[in-house]
């Protein structure tokens, strides 16, 4: 039996203080953007090419429309903002840095509230500033670690590493491999550590600058860096990003390229933001 009151697993309802803190949080990330030449953008609930950026359509809500071509719900808004300001309303603007509030939704019945930002053309150390910004102007505590996928990438193309150990963080078991120079590699955790690569081979070597070169143009203090840090996505081949407190992700994003169209963006997700916000009032 379901009740009149229930709602479905993992869908999302706001009200009082909590739907407060939500207009709040969106309007402050709103200023900060438009302050920094973004303009708005809101994607179409459904979408004809959604199945097209994931390789697994499982999370996908399929509906067909009144021709009985399939449509799905967004799951993704990523893909959709630099498909439709590409090809449908490029021609009419020349803006490049866009975002949006907006949620996604995914199989069975799950919301997830977003504020993203996409640049076309744009360059790492550029989003990590703005979704650094944001932070601060809405007083959350957050750690960012900076990390390159392409570091794990080849540590399991040339290296014979698998990316299992890599992308369940299992220390113990890349030490014990024979590789001289791993346990270099493993120690570094401070923007600092990036100094001194000596004994590192020189492919792994050029990644780590790459790191080392965004850091330089970031402006935030409480950070970290992660190079053996792995993670499947879509999208980010290169430099990313995350900002977290204790276990909860805030902001996520990268360097990436679809349909041949380089970019760099994020996403800050607003019920993490919203959680901690309330814990403190």
């Amino acid at each position: 039996m379901i009740f009149e009151h229930e709602i479905p697993s993992k869908s999302k309802l706001y009200f009082g203080v909590c739907a407060r803190v939500k207009r709040e949080i969106e309007n402050s990330c709103a200023e900060t953007l438009m302050e920094n030449g973004y303009e708005e953008i809101v994607t179409p609930i459904f979408s004809y090419h959604q199945h097209s950026s994931f390789e697994d359509e499982r999370p996908l809500l399929h509906l067909n429309d009144e021709h009985n071509h399939v449509v799905t719900l967004r799951a993704d808004s990523t893909a959709d903002v630099v498909r439709i300001v590409t090809k449908r309303i490029g021609r009419t603007t020349e803006s490049k840095k866009w975002f949006y509030i907006q949620p996604v939704v995914s199989f069975p019945t799950k919301e997830q509230y977003q504020v993203g930002a996409e640049v076309l053309d744009g360059s790492f150390e550029e989003v990590v500033n703005t979704a650094a910004r944001m932070v601060k102007k809405l007083e959350l505590e957050a750690l960012l670690q900076i990390s390159n996928m392409r570091i794990p990438l080849l540590l399991n193309e040339r290296y014979g590493i698998d990316l299992e150990l890599l992308h369940d963080t299992n220390i113990e078991a890349i030490l014990q491999l024979d590789i001289p120079w791993i346990s270099k590699l493993v120690q570094i955790h401070r923007p600092k550590d990036l100094e001194d690569l000596s004994g590192i081979p020189e492919d792994i070597q050029a990644e780590l600058m790459a790191i080392k070169e965004a850091i330089a143009k970031i402006d935030y203090e409480a950070m970290i860096v992660a190079p053996l840090y792995y993670a499947k996505m879509r999208y980010y081949g290169s430099l990313t990003f995350r900002m977290f407190h204790e276990n909860e992700l805030l902001v996520r994003g990268g360097v990436y390229s679809i349909d041949e169209v380089n970019a760099a963006g994020f996403a800050l997700y607003t019920d993490e933001c919203i959680n901690q916000k309330m814990k403190s009032l």
